[in-house]
C-alpha cells in the first residue's frame, strides 16, 4: 500500500498544503517545531480517524479557523481510493472513502494501516500498563472488527458500572443485584478480550524475537509476557470477592482493564536496567513485528512513519536499521532536524528519496531526477 499525495486545509500549523509522495521514501527536513511531525499525523489521521498527537480533534484545527481538512489517495494493488476528512467546531466529523460515510468510524480502523514510529513510544516500555494495552488493542482492532467492538462494549459497561458505585457511595448504600447485571456483560465481552489478548501474544512474541534480534544481536535476551488476574481467577468469582473493595475506591478494580504486558531484559524489566537505546531498540522491534503481523495478515505492507528514529540509537543499531530498509519495507516516511544526516544514510544503501523541506508550514519538495 501506498500514499500517492496529500492535501490539508487548515490542519495544525498548516494552512494549505498540496503534496506528492514517492512511493518509496519520503524524507521530512527541517527545524524542531517547523511542522515535520504535523505532516505524519495527519498521514496517521486518514489510517486511525484521529490524530496521534492530539486528544480531540478540535485541537487539530489552525489557530487562525474553525474546521480542517484532510484528503489523500492510496493505492492498494489496483486499486486506488480517496480517504478524506472534515471537522469544523461544533459540527460532526466527516469521514469518508471514495466520497462515501461510514456508518461507524470504527468500520474505517484496519483499512489504510499506518504504523507511526514517535520519540514518545518508550513511554512503552517506561510508563504504567494503559499505553501497553493501548498499543496492543490499536493492533488487534486492525485486524479484528470483533475485537474492537468487545472493547468498545466493555469499556461502555465499565463506565456504567463504576457510575454505579461513585452512586451508592453518595447515597451511603449498595444494591448488588443492579451490579449483577454489569458484572455479567462485563464477563462476556472482557473474557473475549481476554483469549484474543493470549492468542495474539503467542503469534506476535516470534516476530518481535527476530527483529529485535536483527537490530541488537545475539548478545540480549528479552522476553514479553501477558500478565492478566483472569489467568488464575474466574471472571465472575474474581469480581464478587473485589466488590468491597471497589465500593471503598468507587471503581471497579477486577478485570481486564488491568492486564499488563510486562517487558524483560536479561530477566529484568526493560523500564528499570534498560539503557535509552535499548529500549528504543525493543519498541522498534515491537512496531516492526506490527508491520510483519500486518503484512501477513492483510497481504500488503502498512505504510511506516517514522518520526526521529535515529536519535538515541548508536551507529550499530542505525546499520541495522538501514539494512532493513534497502529490503523494500514498502513506503516510508522519515522526519529528522538534522538533514545531512539522513542524506548520508541513505547513500549508504544506495537509496533514492523525495526530501521535503519545511519551514513554518511551508513545504519545498526535492524529488530525484
Amino acid at each position: 500500500m501506498r500514499l500517492e499525495n496529500l492535501q490539508l486545509l487548515n490542519f495544525k500549523n498548516y494552512e494549505e498544503v498540496h503534496l506528492r509522495f514517492s512511493p518509496r521514501i519520503n524524507v521530512l527536513v527541517g527545524k524542531n517545531g517547523s511542522g515535520k511531525t504535523n505532516l505524519l499525523d495527519a498521514i496517521y489521521y486518514l489510517s486511525a480517524t484521529k490524530s496521534a498527537f492530539s486528544k480531540a480533534d478540535q485541537q487539530c484545527i489552525h489557530h487562525t479557523q474553525r474546521a480542517f481538512m484532510v484528503k489523500g489517495d492510496f493505492h492498494i494493488g489496483a486499486s486506488r481510493q480517496e480517504v478524506s476528512s472534515a471537522v469544523q467546531s461544533g459540527a460532526k466529523k466527516v469521514f469518508r472513502v471514495d466520497g462515501a460515510d461510514y456508518q461507524k468510524l470504527a468500520e474505517h480502523i484496519g483499512r489504510f494501516p499506518a504504523i507511526l514510529m514517535a520519540p514518545d513510544d518508550v513511554e512503552l516500555v517506561r510508563e504504567g500498563g494503559e499505553a501497553r494495552r493501548r498499543f496492543f488493542d490499536n493492533m488487534i482492532s486492525q485486524l479484528d472488527p470483533q475485537y474492537l467492538d468487545n472493547i468498545i462494549q466493555y469499556n461502555h459497561v465499565l463506565k456504567q458500572r463504576n457510575s454505579l458505585l461513585r452512586m451508592y457511595a453518595e447515597r451511603g448504600s449498595a444494591d448488588w443485584i443492579a451490579v449483577d447485571a454489569y458484572d455479567q456483560l462485563l464477563q462476556k465481552f472482557g473474557s473475549k478480550i481476554h483469549e484474543k489478548r493470549k492468542e495474539f501474544v503467542s503469534e506476535f512474541q516470534p516476530y518481535f524475537d527476530k527483529f529485535y534480534k536483527f537490530i541488537v544481536g545475539d548478545s540480549e535476551v528479552t522476553a514479553l509476557e501477558y500478565v492478566s488476574e483472569l489467568s488464575g481467577k474466574d471472571f465472575m468469582e474474581g469480581l464478587f470477592h473485589s466488590r468491597s473493595r471497589d465500593q471503598v475506591l468507587q471503581r471497579t478494580t477486577f478485570g481486564i482493564h488491568r492486564d499488563d504486558y510486562i517487558f524483560t531484559l536479561e530477566g529484568g524489566e526493560m523500564k528499570l536496567f534498560g539503557s535509552q537505546g535499548q529500549q528504543k531498540s525493543f519498541v522498534i522491534a515491537m512496531k516492526l513485528a506490527q508491520f510483519e503481523i500486518l503484512r501477513k495478515h492483510n497481504g500488503f505492507k502498512p505504510i511506516l512513519l517514522l518520526d526521529d528514529i535515529f536519535d538515541k540509537l548508536d551507529d550499530n543499531r542505525i546499520g541495522r536499521l538501514l539494512e532493513l530498509m534497502r529490503t523494500d519495507l514498502g513506503q516510508l516516511f522519515i522526519t529528522d532536524a538534522r538533514p545531512d544526516r539522513t542524506r548520508g544514510l541513505l547513500d549508504q544503501i544506495h537509496a533514492e528519496a523525495y526530501f521535503f523541506t519545511i519551514e513554518n508550514g511551508k513545504v519545498k519538495t526535492y524529488e530525484p531526477s
